[in-house]
């Protein structure tokens, strides 16, 4: 029987996320730390990585490693020194991600598409397997990937990146089933979010996406965290293999 009062709790486990310098990432690490549990962050830029170990050390016991997920030694190396400075591994969120490629497909550089693609599937794949093959296949855990409402429905300008949202989206039903009992395997799929690396989408004109969406405003790193914290915690124990969607009310209104 789960105790509801402490459904939200993450005390004791150890979360690894990458890109969690900033934007998303950074309120998912903040909630999960908040939450009671130790986190890596994986990140490229070393002065992101030191100011977020400094905050985050604030509220618990906390890690860092600088690379890329586009390295393929990336995810074995970073997933041993989580197990060797926090002692374990319960979760992995794979919320990095990259668009170089923005235009129509047809118009794309095929070697920014396929960048796109190694990154942004390939990628989140690597880190899964490390994280079972260190840790997951002896005690179980929680994957939660973080895609895109892209990946739900096509759009314009960011093709590859939607594509690659919606590979996403199926490798989580793919390794939910292959995982199963013991780790459980869910995504979150925002709508836009105002962080830096939506900026082009959204600063231009703010207030009038803003009232495209029934809530009436656009989305906050937060509201993301929320459903994060949610999806990996023991409130959601008897869910895997779904994609549950924070957009606003933006699908209710027909436009997903």
């Amino acid at each position: 029987m789960i105790d509801p009062a402490r459904a939200l709790r993450l005390d004791g486990r150890v979360a690894l996320i990458t890109g969690g310098t900033r934007g998303i990432g950074r309120a998912i690490a903040e909630a999960y730390a908040a939450a009671g549990a130790g986190v890596m962050v994986v990140a490229r830029k070393p002065d992101e990585l030191a100011e977020t170990h400094a905050a985050l050390s604030q509220l618990g016991p906390a890690a860092i490693f600088q690379g890329s997920i586009g390295d393929p030694t990336v995810a074995e190396e970073s997933v041993t020194q989580c197990i060797e400075e926090l002692g374990r591994l319960d979760i992995v969120v794979n919320n990095a991600a990259i668009n170089p490629a923005f235009g129509p497909l047809m118009e794309a550089d095929l070697g920014a598409v396929s960048k796109v693609f190694d990154s942004n599937i390939t990628g989140p794949l690597r880190f899964v397997r490390a994280a079972w093959q260190h840790a997951l296949a002896d005690h179980g855990g929680v994957v939660l990937n973080v895609v895109s409402v892209g990946g739900l429905r096509p759009g314009p300008f960011i093709g590859a990146y939607n594509v690659s949202k919606a590979a996403l989206i199926h490798l989580t039903r793919q390794l939910a089933q292959e995982l199963a009992p013991s780790v459980r395997v869910n995504a979150v799929a925002p709508a836009l979010v105002k962080t830096d690396m939506a900026r082009a989408l959204w600063e231009p004109n703010e207030e009038g996406m803003a009232r495209a969406h029934p809530l009436g405003r656009l989305g906050l790193p937060d509201d993301i965290a929320s459903a994060a914290l949610f999806l990996v915690s023991d409130a959601s124990s008897w869910m895997t293999g779904e994609t549950v969607v924070v957009d606003g009310g933006a699908s209710v209104a027909g436009r997903i």
